[in-house]
């Protein structure tokens, strides 16, 4: 089922797949995250946990739509090291989102907007966007946020 992300809804078609790393280089995981997003996962995260007899372990989660689950189960099973996955069925109450942009001494830049029951809730600025022009003018990541932020404010007042 595909929505229109511009209106809020609830996704009711969702699983979230779960795989327990105890014997996998860490390092691997941000390449097997990249991958799965690749590939449509809506969301993809890690939690660190402790196993059977005190072992160290990674918990990855991954958020997907029940059509996508075949392709995430080839890219899980031949990137880690997991031998089984767990599925829990899950619905996902997604914000009406916009992009909108801002004018900053650097140049335009993008803020993503979250409305719930058509009121403006949340809004965070572009991290790529953001990350480039820190790069680019060599001023500190967190002083373009505040930039883009304070923009953002200046014009929904």
């Amino acid at each position: 089922m595909s929505f229109n992300h511009r209106d809020e809804h609830v996704d009711d078609r969702m699983l979230l797949v779960q795989a327990n790393l105890d014997d996998m280089n860490p390092e691997w995981i941000s390449f097997l995250m990249d991958k799965l997003f690749d590939a449509g996962a809506n969301d993809v995260y890690v939690v660190p946990i402790i196993m059977k007899k005190g072992r160290p372990g990674i918990m990855l989660n991954v958020l997907i739509d029940e059509d996508r689950l075949s392709a995430m189960e080839d890219i899980i099973f031949s990137e880690s090291t997991t031998l089984g996955l767990r599925y829990l069925h899950a619905s996902c109450h997604r914000l009406a989102r916009e992009f909108e942009h801002v004018e900053t001494k650097w140049g335009e830049l993008t803020v993503k907007v979250g409305y719930h029951a058509g009121k403006l809730v949340q809004f965070a600025p572009e991290f790529k966007e953001c990350e480039q022009v820190a790069k680019q003018y060599g001023v500190p990541l967190k002083q373009v946020y505040e930039e883009v932020r304070l923009q953002f404010v200046k014009r929904h007042i």
